[in-house]
């Protein structure tokens, strides 16, 4: 498996858990300033939150609100003009945000686009890369992958006449396990490789913080015929991704989470260029998707833009495209996604050492610890005959430490190397510490 990133624990050497230990490891952070480019929210008393949910939604970048305020100033002062005039105009808008994608996702600037929502873009690529025969149908996920991701591939195959009983294939953990082997993912997709019409599997496990073998899969997949796409939303700004050099057929993403954009912000989608200049595949086609030097000349025919804009449909949001526009920036500015996850698995690596020394067999942690098989995300269960889970979830967030909670029994944290400390991690443990004591 290809690491996301190799890390220096070295920093680490003579850990300790005192709150000393945790101040030295923040003042010697090379990327500690970029916390100042965040809004950190507070409590009522006006002390930070420790905000450990970057998972769920990304902290608001300051720039964020001036790039706004230029779009803003554009719309009442230009108005349609906005359009073409000034140094970002909206016509092209989107644009400027390519060169920064390609690079957080691995991929060529031909490749990648923003647009629409995550399942949105999901079900624009399943209607060119599912095409279902009678005897290649079938359609390969994992048992509990993210929800929206099962209602849409139940969909698809319902609306092409498959039950799903029979054409759907979930891929589970063994008995006792939390995680998915990578062997049993391969061995699955060997099993129905003459009847897999497509492999579609997340880059990060929602729910385990879980980093699959992407490379693998999508050799697996390939070597039996099928086609392969990965939902990225806890992957994309989080675990160093190369979908070009991969060979991903298609992939998806949010820029909500990692990618620090804003609430609903407008998503992301990659086509592998080999299949995104394929003139003959099945699209749903939309206007902004037309080649663009006949776009205004108001053609009855479809011309796709062969790259992976060809699959946009309408014009996108400009304001939300402003926000994405300013995270992207930061995320240059910190010196790609190479560097952050150096600092992120050495924030993990500092969580596993004070939960092992601070909290025992208190906590049961479900996300494996190499740093090839997980990213910000750390999902554990608490282990108490006393108080349940659900309870320490609510007393830590009363406690200032927000998290996330998710059913049936997990709370997931994500210390996120752009905005979070050292001394983040050690407040949080040592306040669910007191909160089990």
């Amino acid at each position: 498996m290809e690491p996301t990133s190799s890390s220096d624990t070295s920093a680490l050497s003579d850990f300790s858990p005192d709150e000393s230990f945790c101040r030295r490891l923040d003042e010697a952070d090379s990327l500690a300033s970029f916390r100042n480019q965040f809004h950190i929210p507070v409590r009522p008393d006006g002390s930070e939150e420790v905000y450990l949910c970057g998972n769920s939604l990304g902290l608001m970048p300051r720039l964020a609100q001036a790039y706004l305020d230029q779009e803003c100033d554009k719309w009442q002062k230009l108005a349609v003009r906005g359009h073409f005039e000034t140094d970002h105009p909206w016509m092209p808008y989107h644009e400027f945000l390519t060169p920064q994608l390609a690079r957080v996702v691995g991929a060529r600037e031909t490749e990648v686009v923003a647009m629409n929502s995550l399942t949105v873009n999901l079900h624009l690529l399943m209607v060119s890369f599912y095409r279902p025969t009678p005897t290649r149908h079938k359609i390969l996920i994992e048992q509990h992958a993210f929800p929206s991701d099962r209602y849409a591939v139940v969909s698809q195959l319902s609306v092409h006449g498959f039950d799903p009983e029979t054409s759907l294939i979930e891929v589970k953990p063994r008995e006792g396990e939390e995680t998915l082997r990578d062997e049993d993912i391969l061995a699955a997709i060997d099993e129905h490789g003459a009847s897999l019409a497509l492999v579609l599997l997340p880059g990060v496990q929602y729910y385990t913080g879980q980093v699959f073998d992407m490379a693998g899969i999508t050799r697996a997949a390939h070597g039996v015929g099928s086609i392969v796409g990965f939902d990225l939303a806890h992957a994309a700004g989080n675990i160093q991704l190369n979908l070009h050099d991969w060979d991903v057929d298609f992939a998806v993403w949010c820029h909500y989470k990692y990618l620090n954009s804003g609430p609903g912000a407008v998503a992301g989608a990659f086509v592998h260029e080999r299949q995104a200049t394929r003139p003959d595949l099945v699209r749903f086609a939309g206007w902004w998707g037309h080649d663009k030097e006949s776009r205004f000349k108001m053609r009855p025919q479809f011309k796709p833009i062969p790259t992976a804009e060809g699959w946009q449909l309408s014009n996108p949001p400009i304001l939300s495209l402003a926000t994405i526009r300013a995270s992207l920036e930061l995320f240059d500015r910190a010196g790609g996604v190479e560097t952050l996850c150096v600092k992120s698995h050495l924030l993990a690596s500092y969580l596993d050492r004070l939960i092992d020394s601070q909290l025992g067999d208190a906590v049961r942690v479900l996300t494996p610890q190499e740093d090839s098989r997980r990213g910000c995300q750390v999902s554990f269960q608490i282990r108490s005959e006393v108080i349940a889970g659900r309870e320490i979830f609510r007393q830590l967030e009363t406690a200032g430490v927000t998290c996330d909670w998710r059913e049936p029994n997990v709370i997931r944290i994500a210390p996120v190397p752009l905005y979070n400390k050292y001394s983040d991690i050690h407040r949080f443990v040592r306040t669910l510490r007191a909160l089990l004591s």
